[in-house]
């Protein structure tokens, strides 16, 4: 069990790696990564100019059980909410925000796809 535990981590820390190099190449600076937030996680806190975006990754090693960004759920949208208002409040962030999900499938070569202003 705890090997399929740390493959999942290392999945998880794979996409993550891959998204962030992706909004660099796009022009993003990483702010911040893994956020936290009482029960509340964003993987990624990244800025273009004035615009703030709160970044979820979701990371599958194949599309055979669905899209990665079928994952996110109103539940983790909620917690997404509530990191990012918590992390506004904190650094007193006067501009734009937006809430994007790059989904990453490890398929060789991997899938990147960026999803701007995913929910509201």
């Amino acid at each position: 069990m705890a090997s399929q535990k740390n493959a999942h981590i290392r999945t998880g820390q794979a996409g993550e790696a891959l998204a962030a190099a992706h909004l660099q190449q796009q022009g993003y600076t990483i702010v911040q990564k893994n956020y936290r937030h009482r029960r509340a996680e964003v993987d990624i806190i990244a800025q273009k100019e004035n615009l703030l975006v709160f970044v979820e990754v979701k990371t599958r090693g194949t599309d055979r059980y669905g899209y990665p960004e079928e994952a996110v759920n109103f539940k983790k949208e909620a917690l997404l909410l509530s990191a990012a208002e918590a992390y506004i409040e904190e650094t007193a962030w006067p501009h734009d925000i937006r809430f994007d999900i790059v989904s990453i499938t490890l398929t060789s070569p991997p899938v990147v796809h960026h999803i701007e202003d995913a929910f509201h």
